[in-house]
C-alpha cells in the first residue's frame, strides 16, 4: 500500500508546486505533513500538534488511520509468507 497515494486520493495531504514548493500539505492548509512527523519524533507529541493544529484533528485521525491499517496488512504479508 502507498499510503502517500492513499492520503491524496483521501485528500488528507497535497502536493502542488504554488504551494510550498510542492512539499506535501494537509489539504487546505500550508501546514507540512513533516510537520506532523516532527511532532511525533520529538518531545511535542501528538497531543501538542492537535493543540497547535486543531482543525487539522480529522485530518490527523485518518492518517493515523492508514497508517494503521498499512502496518496491519504488512504484518498479514509477513505472517502469510513465514506460514507458507
Amino acid at each position: 500500500m502507498d499510503i502517500q497515494k492513499v492520503l491524496r486520493d483521501r485528500r488528507i495531504i497535497s502536493s502542488d508546486p504554488d504551494i510550498m514548493s510542492g512539499t506535501p500539505v494537509f489539504v487546505g492548509t500550508r501546514v507540512p505533513l513533516q510537520t506532523f512527523f516532527d511532532y511525533l519524533k520529538g518531545e511535542s507529541g501528538l497531543t501538542e500538534f492537535l493543540e497547535d493544529f486543531p482543525h487539522l484533528q480529522t485530518q490527523v485521525l485518518q492518517i493515523l488511520e492508514v497508517i494503521a491499517k498499512a502496518m496491519l496488512n504488512q504484518e498479514q504479508i509477513i505472517y502469510a509468507d513465514s506460514a507458507g
